[in-house]
């Protein structure tokens, strides 16, 4: 990776203003956290960080509170839990920055940690703005990055504190980056790709760049519909971008010419609407009836993508193949997930919806690497530069 990171630079009884991406979701109802993957991310970083006697002071976003203060999205629990992880406390505020917030900073011992509050409860957050960021890098003599899942954003905590503070990048950050960016710049082939999810607007970007550099692209979920649409097939009441319909056949055309293999369904489950999977069937894809929905991939397109992947050494997985959260419309994704564990290729499964897939069949400790970041991975898969990552101090 060619940028520094925190074992690069000194900081030894520093004050150390990491941003963290402590996003994580909470049950409305009990006020709990529902999963802890993005906090038990970060400690590698924050570990580190107090092995070295350094101040650590964290920064993190929680929900979207639009610049408001709003209690349900105050990070108290986030606090209690990172103190159980840690084994010690974890300090918070009730601000993010002012007197109290300075105060507490100053406060601070060597070994130390505190949590600043929500920083998406400043508008000036999102914004970027100069003087908010002046401020929150006043907390601290350097800048720590670990939140991949916000690399993509040019928030004042994510983008606008590197320009007052040595800033470099955290463990998580440094990982994310080298997984994502080896398996693009130098796979071991054969590389295949699998994009899913609902719509082909949402992933034009990533099939131009992953085509230009995979063996094999499969297509599968919802964008399929549109795919298949540009062939000429009939997909009744399916989720078609008749808008989409042109630029899904010049993709076709671009696979063709660059003699690389793009897979598409050859049978689908169809059913009468999401809502009525008792209704669900399978038909070959010349077949869909004009009153029915392609809600998930068929069997014999799931025999198609697992044998196109069993002899993978990359394997990159962005979306899922059908509405998996239904049970009845499920069975493509999973199907997959399992064959992806069963592989013995570096495997990196990508974005929120495949991440849950994954985590749902219990597999995501049989797969080489999960992202932490939705949209910061789609926006590297993209081949974008992350802004949260070029403004970090250069090797």
């Amino acid at each position: 990776m060619g940028k520094k990171t925190l074992e690069d630079i000194s900081v030894k009884g520093k004050r150390v203003l990491v941003r963290v991406d402590f996003n994580v979701p909470i049950d409305k109802t009990t006020g709990e956290i529902t999963d802890d993957t993005r906090i038990k991310a970060t400690l590698p970083s924050i570990q580190y960080l107090l092995a070295q006697n350094a101040k650590v002071i964290l920064m993190s976003h929680l929900g979207r509170p639009k610049g408001e203060f709003k209690e349900d999205l105050r990070l108290n629990r986030v606090a209690e839990r990172l103190s159980e992880l840690l084994g010690q406390n974890v300090q918070k505020t009730d601000d993010v920055i002012g007197e109290e917030v300075e105060a507490a900073v100053n406060n601070l011992k060597e070994g130390d940690v505190l949590l600043l509050e929500n920083v998406r409860f400043y508008p000036e957050e999102e914004k970027n703005d100069e003087q908010f960021a002046a401020k929150l890098a006043r907390l601290g003599d350097i800048y720590v990055n670990d939140a991949f899942g916000t690399a993509h954003r040019a928030h004042a905590s994510t983008e606008g504190v590197a320009h007052y503070l040595p800033a470099v990048a955290g463990y998580l950050m440094k990982k994310e980056i080298s997984v994502l960016g080896s398996a693009l710049e130098r796979p071991d082939r054969p590389f295949v790709a699998i994009i899913g999810g609902a719509k082909v607007s949402d992933k034009i970007e990533i099939i131009k760049n992953l085509l230009t550099r995979v063996d094999t692209l499969i297509i599968g979920g919802g964008m399929a519909n549109t795919f298949l649409a540009a062939k000429g097939i009939a997909m009744g009441k399916s989720l078609v971008e008749n808008d989409k319909i042109s630029l899904a056949a010049e993709l076709l055309e671009q696979a063709e010419t660059q003699g690389k293999q793009l897979l598409l369904p050859i049978d689908l489950v169809v059913a009468d609407g999401i809502d009525l999977p008792q209704t669900a069937s399978v038909c070959v894809i010349d077949h869909v009836g004009a009153d029915k929905m392609a809600l998930d991939i068929g069997p014999e397109t799931s025999k198609l993508y697992i044998d196109a992947i069993k002899n993978a050494k990359t394997i990159i997985w962005n979306g899922p193949m059908g509405v998996f959260e239904v049970e009845a419309f499920a069975q493509g994704t999973n199907r997959l997930a399992q064959a992806i564990a069963d592989t013995t290729a570096n495997s990196i499964i990508g974005g929120g919806d495949s991440v849950a897939a994954v985590k749902k069949a219990h597999l995501e400790n049989a797969v080489s690497h999960i992202s932490t970041g939705g949209g910061a991975s789609l926006e590297f898969l993209e081949g974008k530069r992350l802004p949260g990552v070029q403004v970090l101090l250069d090797r």
